[in-house]
């Protein structure tokens, strides 16, 4: 098994660093997990209603049978996603619930 090696630029100051950490973290800044959460949830509604747009399509004639499929995948995988992570909060809960005080 390889082990991973870091490599040290020496041209790349340690602020310039942090500073570009920072930038590229930003997205994540200051956003709690509810806003997160609602956000993903809202991304899984908008795959499913573009599978449905491209399905109607279809059925019109309208449509091609690539795009309906893709569409329709990526809104399956988006639904089974979500559901994954729904019981493992729920899991979660019951192990935090089962915990002695």
């Amino acid at each position: 098994m390889a082990v991973p090696s870091i490599i040290i630029r020496p041209d790349i100051a340690p602020g310039a660093a942090a500073q570009a950490y920072g930038r590229a973290n930003s997205g994540l800044a200051g956003t709690d997990f509810g806003g997160v959460l609602s956000r993903a949830l809202h991304g899984v509604a908008d795959a499913g209603r573009a599978a449905e747009t491209q399905s109607m399509q279809a059925i019109a004639g309208q449509g091609d049978v690539t795009q309906v499929v893709t569409a329709v995948a990526k809104a399956e995988l988006a639904l089974q996603t979500t559901t994954t992570i729904r019981d493992r909060v729920v899991q979660a809960y019951q192990d935090i619930m089962r915990m002695p005080i």
